[in-house]
């Protein structure tokens, strides 16, 4: 354990609490698949795990890291300098590629494959390629999520060039435009990939917001994405 690291949170724990007794606090580098951080108070003890990719990061990082997991952990106001600093370390390019590389090696990626019981990513994708892309998109890996989960509906790894699409969507109850539409929105991310703009991430960018309007059913799909 870096014995800085201790003095950091101290520091921070001292101006967010400062009529309160420190508590000892551990703090550790683990190897996280990306920029994970947790903070948990047990027994009047505060145990932190950093990601190892953090290993290395200028002090005022570790510092801003510091302040944002103690605010979070005793639901205090995050300053806006501190989470300005964290947000473009994060954001920067060099750290981006790093962490798209560890997540190549040490991610896990369960595949279910396309095929659901209603629906063939495979055979969605295709026909949306064909309409929206002049077939010219190659195909990444498609596969169904082990969950019918409601929270994460969909995303795309690029770590893995891997589209996951929630299962719950794998019913006969489902109209084909609304899964036309996930797969859609996904296949948008592979072709405009997150940029970074005045130390942010951009997620969906004019382009993609652009092209996603091209899609004819874009309201009626949004519409039965609520009812889930």
């Amino acid at each position: 354990m870096n014995p800085e690291l201790p003095r950091l949170f101290e520091e921070q724990y001292r101006e967010l609490r400062p009529r309160a007794a420190i508590p000892r606090i551990d703090v550790r580098f683990r190897r996280f698949t990306g920029l994970n951080t947790t903070i948990r108070l047990r027994e009047g003890q505060i145990f932190v795990h950093l990601s190892d990719l953090l290993e290395g990061a200028p002090e005022g990082v570790l510092r801003a890291i510091a302040h944002i997991l103690l605010a979070k952990l005793y639901r205090k106001p995050i300053e806006a300098e501190h989470a300005s600093r964290y947000r473009r370390f994060a954001a920067s390019e060099a750290v981006m590629r790093q962490t798209e590389r560890v997540r190549q090696v040490r991610g896990r990626k369960k595949m279910l494959g396309p095929q659901g019981r209603h629906y063939n990513l495979d055979e969605v994708f295709e026909g949306l390629n064909r309409r929206f892309f002049h077939g010219l998109m190659g195909r990444p890996l498609l596969t169904w999520s082990g969950q019918a989960a409601r929270r994460s509906l969909g995303h795309y790894d690029s770590a893995h060039n891997t589209i996951v699409i929630s299962r719950i969507f794998d019913r006969g109850s489902t109209p084909r435009y609304a899964i036309e539409y996930l797969l859609y929105h996904e296949m948008l991310h592979l072709k405009h990939p997150v940029r970074v703009r005045a130390g942010r991430r951009c997620v969906h960018p004019r382009e993609f917001q652009m092209e996603e309007r091209r899609f004819p059913e874009l309201e009626l799909a949004k519409q039965f994405l609520k009812t889930l």
